[in-house]
C-alpha cells in the first residue's frame, strides 16, 4: 500500500517487512518523540485491567497478575504501523481472517481487532493529545469475501491512489484464498492421506493452485 500512495501522501509504514511489538517499537527514537514509554504506563494498566484474560493467558497472569498485563500490552504485535510526522497522526493497522458464513462477520471482527489494540490507542490518546491515533482495520472472509465499501474508503483514508484500489483489493483476496487452500490441503492430508495433487482430486479449481 506505501508503494499505491499518493506522490503528495506524508503517510509513512513503519512496519513494511515484519510485525513488530510494542516494546520493539518504543526503543526507537521516532516512538519516543511522540510519548515516552513511561507516559504511558499508567493508562496502559487501567485499561489492560479491562480486558478479560484468555484461558491460554491463565498460567501467566495466576503467577503474576501486575507483571502480566504490563507484559500483555508490551507484547502486542499489531500487523502495521502508519505515520504522519507532518499531521501527526498515527495509525494502527490490522488485519484479520473470519469465517463469512455469517452476514455480520465483518462486525464482529472488526469489534476483534479493535479489543486488541484498544489500550494502546487509549494510552498514546491520554500521553500525547496533541497527536491523532486511530486503528484501520481490513477484514476478509476465509473464503475471499470482503466488503468493498469498507476496503475502498479505508484504501482512501491511507492515501492509495484511486487507480491502484482494485489491484490491491484483487491481491488481497487472492492471498486469503491462498492461504483457505493450504488449510484445505492439510485437511484433506489428514483425512485421506494424500498431499499435494492427489489431495486436490476431489475438489473444484477455481483459481491457479486455489482449491474449494
Amino acid at each position: 500500500m506505501q508503494a499505491a500512495q499518493t506522490p503528495a501522501s506524508k503517510l509513512r509504514f513503519v512496519t513494511l517487512d515484519k510485525e513488530s511489538s510494542r516494546n520493539t517499537l518504543w526503543q526507537e527514537e521516532e516512538f519516543e518523540q511522540i510519548c515516552s514509554r513511561e507516559s504511558l504506563k499508567p493508562k496502559t494498566a487501567e485499561i489492560e485491567n479491562t480486558i478479560s484474560v484468555k484461558e491460554l493467558e491463565r498460567g501467566s497472569y495466576e503467577f503474576d497478575p501486575t507483571m502480566f498485563y504490563e507484559n500483555r500490552f508490551w507484547n502486542r504485535r499489531p500487523d502495521g504501523i502508519v505515520i504522519s510526522r507532518n499531521h501527526q497522526t498515527l495509525y494502527i493497522l490490522e488485519f484479520k481472517r473470519s469465517s463469512d458464513r455469517n452476514e455480520d462477520f465483518l462486525m464482529v471482527k472488526e469489534n476483534e481487532a479493535n479489543e486488541q489494540h484498544k489500550s494502546i490507542i487509549q494510552a498514546l490518546k491520554a500521553a500525547a493529545p496533541e497527536w491523532t491515533f486511530e486503528q484501520i482495520n481490513f477484514v476478509a472472509g476465509r473464503r475471499g469475501a470482503v466488503v468493498d465499501d469498507n476496503f475502498y474508503n479505508k484504501f482512501e483514508r491511507l492515501n492509495v491512489q484511486a487507480g491502484k484500489k482494485n489491484k490491491i483489493l484483487a491481491a488481497h483476496v487472492q492471498r486469503i484464498c491462498e492461504a483457505h487452500d493450504t488449510v484445505m490441503r492439510s485437511y484433506y492430508q489428514q483425512i485421506h492421506g494424500s498431499s499435494g495433487a492427489d489431495a486436490t482430486t476431489s475438489m473444484q479449481k477455481i483459481e491457479e493452485q486455489v482449491y474449494v
